[in-house]
């Protein structure tokens, strides 16, 4: 409130406002603080008559501007109105009962344990992928189940410390527990013939096969080589196995090291045989005779040392 400009003040003195100069602006304030926010055209109880005054439909009284509106909107009569209305149309309008959700009835089953499992590890020789398959023992799984299996990132767990180098391939079968493998967080290759699944209904086995994409060089290296992989139970190969199972072999031996380069070069043979000794080693060789070295011009000895 301005006390410095009222009649007879001076400037940073004032005397206490009177009880109307304070409700006057107060009731000036709520009206700006109104206008800023309300707008007049939207409002169902604001009307103009032919007077060129305003009127309130729901509290019926009038006001010479708007600003007088604004200031009753913000008033005890008017928001007590409003309150009285809206119980009135709540009591007045039928509730619509809400629609109901669809229920998924959830099966129950008694976990009997784990499944059995085993794991292989797989090179491609052509294009040097490395690949797992898995082989999943469901013998006495529930009638009209089928094994189901999804990819798991580490920060959905809570067992273990995330981390991102690792994720997770989950199996679940009623009425076995769900089991998992720790494999490295790598893309996986779902190109045809290089992901795929297999049911087999008659031994109750699951079979899994994906393969990693290759890396660039020197990444990747160290994860490839620390795949969790562990076996349990006897379980073989499907009758009729999959075509792409064959398509990912082990790798080859590797070659054994060649002679070193770094050797000096082989003597020159030794001059040919004079015609009398070479028919005397034929001659020897015949009684089975250890054959005599070969006469070659002998070498004089060195000079003595003075």
């Amino acid at each position: 409130m301005d006390f410095q400009n009222r009649v007879g003040s001076k400037t940073g003195g004032g005397g206490q406002a009177s009880w109307s100069e304070s409700n006057r602006d107060r009731r000036e304030r709520l009206a700006a603080l109104a206008a800023e926010t309300i707008d007049l055209q939207k409002d169902p109880y604001f009307m103009r008559n032919h007077l060129g005054t305003y009127e309130c439909k729901l509290c019926l009284t009038l006001h010479n501007n708007e600003a007088s509106y604004l200031a009753h909107t913000q008033g005890k009569k008017h928001q007590s109105n409003l309150g009285r209305r809206a119980a009135k149309e709540a009591r007045e309008t039928p509730q619509q009962p809400a629609p109901e959700r669809a229920r998924v009835d959830i099966k129950q089953f008694v976990k009997i344990g784990r499944p059995g499992y085993r794991v292989t590890k797989q090179r491609d020789p052509e294009s040097g992928q490395q690949s797992l398959m898995f082989e999943i023992d469901y013998p006495e799984i529930a009638e009209g189940v089928t094994p189901r299996h999804r990819f798991m990132s580490a920060y959905e767990q809570k067992i273990e410390p995330p981390d991102r180098k690792w994720q997770y391939l989950l199996f679940a079968a009623e009425p076995y527990e769900t089991i998992a493998f720790k494999v490295p967080s790598r893309e996986v290759d779902k190109s045809e013939g290089r992901f795929w699944s297999l049911w087999n209904k008659d031994t109750k086995e699951f079979f899994l096969q994906f393969a990693f994409k290759n890396v660039a060089a020197g990444g990747g290296g160290d994860k490839a080589k620390g795949v969790v992989a562990t076996a349990a139970g006897g379980i073989g190969m499907p009758p009729g196995s999959h075509p792409a199972a064959a398509m990912l072999l082990p790798p080859p031996p590797p070659r054994p090291p060649g002679p070193p380069q770094d050797l000096h070069p082989p003597p020159p043979p030794p001059p040919p045989l004079p015609p009398a000794a070479a028919a005397g080693l034929a001659a020897a060789a015949a009684v089975g005779m250890v054959p005599p070295p070969p006469q070659f011009n002998p070498v004089p000895p060195p000079p003595p040392l003075a």
